[in-house]
């Protein structure tokens, strides 16, 4: 554990509770001088005194886990912003921010998203001057939400074990078959709670894909679902029937979900949780993750979820003992808009702009359907093994359009072999890796022929007798 820092966060537990150095050091058993070192970064913290540390102090390990990382890459991307352009800021500025005052770098983040908010806000009005500003005002409420809801994903690490618990009991509850989850979930809702489950054309929905009638006890799913998707909306309104108590635990233990839309999304998506759970239980799915070597197209067809699904599971294997592949996920459309996101595996995604077009997850939209891999590099040295491939939905009707997503997953190059799609590729072959960024704003690498904004570490400087690869790069002398 030495490679972690630590030394802020005993310093500040000790101050806030009010215990002395030396007291501190006579309850760990250790001497005033090593915990002096232990809150200077000087000497690493045991896995014994991170436990004696826990218990003493009534904490979830969560509290030292790299949540600052997380912090200094939102802080880091609020300075790239060109409003910041005449007050750079150098990484090693952050980092002390975001250790001393994290609070207050918090609140930083905050204000920046309402700013962007705001001035995101005021670039569509521009445009809608004449249409009814409720839209726009409902738009920014459900934009600060879905923030909010994917924090606390990143706070829990996307395993919620109380969730995978309900999952495993509802098995045996319900007697589900792997043959047929869906069967056996339409009895349990049925037997359960007295509702009703049937299988209507997309029309009487008006537009939705589930629909649940509290008072009349019926539930709607819309035919237009394949049998994967209709089975997980099946399992989603099981959740949220079956696990409220479980999930509004979770929900009202954040004091992060600051508004009632926050709280509400994250009742949705933490049902969606418990549907994944159910239709790919842990112990089961994880063993033929392994058995499978995380070929995605192989779980989907074993376990009848869709090649996203599949990946978004895969992100959730984190039970201690029992651990996957530590993957990241992200889904992008076409525009680069990321629709979700979840950080691991050393890798950040931007919070407040587009992703870096050289990610394999855009040029997945050059093959639809097809496994793309990459190894990728960024600028800390991390290196990542990475798979995309587009995902489409589509209602049925014939003019209904079709969209069309990337989902991509990855995870760090050492865990890279234990991937199918690793196969024949030369994993230690440095001049594979393709350099990428997480953003324009933020990358250092200044000459990048796909740069499409100058970066906030290098002056924009113009020379109209020399053009670059692109306009915004920077041609070596």
């Amino acid at each position: 554990m030495a490679d972690r820092h630590y030394g802020k966060k005993i310093r500040a537990l000790r101050q806030h509770t009010g215990i002395t150095q030396a007291g501190l050091a006579t309850k760990l058993g250790v001497s005033t001088s090593y915990l002096n070192l232990l809150e200077n970064d000087r000497r690493p913290l045991t896995t014994d005194l991170l436990l004696k540390l826990a218990r003493m102090f009534e904490l979830d390990l969560r509290y030292f886990s790299d949540d600052d990382a997380h912090l200094v890459a939102d802080v880091t991307e609020v300075f790239g912003d060109a409003v910041f352009e005449d007050h750079p800021l150098t990484g090693r500025d952050v980092a002390e921010f975001v250790a001393n005052a994290p609070d207050v770098a918090r609140a930083v983040v905050r204000l920046h998203q309402a700013y962007t908010h705001v001035r995101t806000s005021a670039e569509a009005l521009a445009q809608r001057v004449l249409e009814d500003q409720d839209g726009l005002e409902t738009v920014e409420r459900a934009r600060l939400s879905s923030e909010q809801v994917s924090d606390l994903l990143h706070r829990h690490e996307n395993y919620f074990p109380t969730l995978e618990t309900a999952a495993e009991s509802l098995w045996r509850e319900a007697a589900l078959r792997n043959d047929d989850v869906h069967a056996g979930l339409v009895r349990f809702i049925e037997q359960r709670y007295r509702t009703t489950v049937s299988i209507v054309a997309p029309q009487q929905l008006g537009g939705a894909v589930r629909r649940f009638d509290p008072v009349r006890h019926t539930l709607q799913l819309s035919s237009a679902l394949h049998s994967g998707s209709r089975t997980f909306q099946l399992a989603v309104q099981v959740g949220l029937l079956h696990c409220h108590d479980v999930i509004a635990a979770i929900i009202d233990e954040d004091p992060l979900l600051t508004s009632d839309d926050a709280r509400a999304l994250g009742r949705v998506v933490l049902a969606a949780y418990f549907a994944g759970a159910v239709m790919m239980p842990y112990a089961a799915f994880l063993h033929a993750a392994e058995d499978a070597r995380y070929d995605v197209e192989l779980l989907g067809q074993q376990f009848r979820t869709s090649f996203e699904q599949t990946c978004h599971r895969l992100t959730t294997l984190r039970r201690p003992g029992m651990r996957g592949v530590n993957f990241y996920f992200v889904r992008v459309d076409m525009a680069g808009n990321i629709s979700k996101q979840f950080s691991s595996a050393g890798i950040r995604f931007p919070r407040f702009s587009g992703l870096c077009p050289l990610w394999n997850v855009h040029a997945a939209f050059l093959q639809p359907g097809v496994v793309r891999v990459q190894i990728s590099k960024q600028l800390d040295g991390t290196t990542v093994f990475a798979v995309a491939r587009t995902v489409r939905r589509h209602v049925g009707a014939y003019h209904a359009p079709t969209v069309l997503y990337s989902v991509g997953i990855g995870c760090d190059l050492a865990e890279a072999h234990k991937l199918v799609y690793a196969d024949g590729i030369d994993l230690l072959n440095p001049a594979l890796a393709v350099p990428i960024g997480i953003t324009c704003r933020l990358c250092e690498r200044t000459g990048c022929q796909a740069r499409a904004f100058p970066s906030v570490h290098q002056p924009l400087r113009v020379d109209e007798n020399v053009r670059g690869v692109s306009f915004f790069a920077t041609p070596e002398e």
